[in-house]
């Protein structure tokens, strides 16, 4: 059985469940999710976990991301970008001085109304839904986090491309929709990449007519252990204290307190666990039943 994570570079105009569709036919395995989600018009990292490694997606989604994104200005449009329709046009004479002028308003910790094209729901009903029906309905402002935000150059009089470097829950074509409100005349993402999701970069990931070609694309399957490396290894020293992690239970411990990659005796991973009050508690477990 197809077990891991392979990091697909997605094509523009599919969605992250069309990825999944042709990922399921290629690995013959129907135990896959992907982690954070992209859409139709952007391309880049997507994170596909595969088999039991589907119980890390919940892990993924708090990781930062990175994109390459393009800002056209002088147009606004009713989903915040190109793929929307366009309710006005407006003159642009505004500099790249200007635009890095106002880039530090977005910088750091700030809030974001998120846009009416989205998946967030109002009582029950998911925003896009209702802004298809050309219902608007009031949303509250959410804190997000702008790590890094760079203009990388000016493409023409109106495009400008910008490095954006975010926490989860950020809407890319929100920050240059609210920029364009900033310089006083309108914005909208006319492109997006991301280059960077859960710690996977471009650099590791492959697009899916590669891995059709391959003749064992379960070879491009990261083990589910790799995303967590950045935890020490705590291996167990005895048949009882793996029996106990197995079966979900405590284990006491003398290992200082923080998270690890709990190994059997035999080097196994089996679980991402803590250590508090000289405890060894599960959070979650991956190995085979």
């Amino acid at each position: 059985m197809a077990n891991g994570i392979i990091v697909i570079d997605k094509p523009q105009d599919w969605t992250s469940h069309d990825v999944v569709a042709k990922l399921r036919g290629i690995l013959r395995e129907r135990r896959i999710g992907h982690a954070g989600t992209l859409d139709p018009m952007a391309t880049g990292v997507l994170p596909v976990f595969v088999g039991r490694a589907t119980r890390a997606v919940e892990f993924a989604a708090e990781r930062e991301k990175e994109y390459i994104a393009g800002l056209r200005l002088g147009q606004i449009t009713d989903t915040q970008d190109v793929t929307g329709n366009t309710l006005e046009t407006r003159p642009v004479s505004v500099t790249r001085e200007q635009v890095e002028a106002v880039l530090d308003q977005f910088r750091g910790d700030i809030q974001q109304i998120p846009p009416m094209y989205s998946a967030l729901k109002k009582d029950g009903k998911k925003l896009y839904e209702l802004a298809r029906r050309g219902e608007e309905v009031e949303r509250k402002p959410r804190p997000i986090t702008i790590y890094e935000l760079e203009l990388l150059e000016q493409v023409s009089p109106t495009d400008f491309t910008l490095r954006v470097l975010c926490s989860k829950g950020t809407y890319v074509r929100t920050l240059c929709h609210d920029i364009g409100q900033v310089l006083g005349c309108g914005g909208t993402l006319f492109s997006l990449r991301r280059t960077k999701s859960a710690g996977f970069t471009l650099e590791e990931a492959v697009t899916l007519e590669e891995l059709n070609a391959m003749e064992t694309p379960g070879d491009k399957l990261l083990p589910v252990e790799s995303y967590f490396c950045r935890h020490p290894v705590l291996q167990l020293d005895s048949a009882a204290a793996e029996k106990k992690v197995r079966n979900g239970n405590t284990v006491r411990t003398d290992a200082p307190e923080g998270i690890y990659r709990v190994h059997s005796r035999e080097q196994e991973f089996l679980a991402l666990s803590e250590v508090k009050d000289g405890c060894l508690t599960t959070i979650k477990s991956f190995f085979e039943a």
